[in-house]
């Protein structure tokens, strides 16, 4: 049986933190080596992003989170324009063996409103 992105993301999201906006704003305040990726293409991260994000596109993660991320047990807080891909970058960089992981589930436009 295929299974479909839906499927994938669902799957992901039982192993991993999926976080609201307000809980990731405390997070991200309340620890000082917090990274916030986001893993949207490139393109859409230069036409709007967060003032404190980096931009590392969900297709290159696992081969570029390590020149922004090389502890283990950095804060990582994953988000994208819905929570999807956030969700299957978290649990990738769960498996890459990173400890603290974060994905925000929520619409850009309210991440955007939140931190900026």
């Amino acid at each position: 049986m295929l299974k479909s992105a839906g499927d994938l993301i669902k799957e992901a999201q039982r192993h991993i933190e999926c976080v609201d906006v307000q809980t990731a704003k405390k997070i991200y305040d309340t620890s000082p080596d917090a990274v916030i990726v986001d893993v949207r293409e490139a393109h859409k991260a230069e036409e709007s992003k967060l003032s404190n994000s980096i931009n590392i596109s969900r297709g290159v993660l696992e081969y570029d989170v390590h020149k922004e991320c090389p502890d283990a047990n950095t804060v990582i807080i994953t988000h994208c324009a819905g929570g999807g891909r956030a969700s299957l970058a978290a649990h990738s960089l769960k498996q890459l063996g990173y400890n603290r992981v974060y994905a925000i589930t929520a619409p850009f436009e309210e991440i955007k409103k939140v931190f900026g």
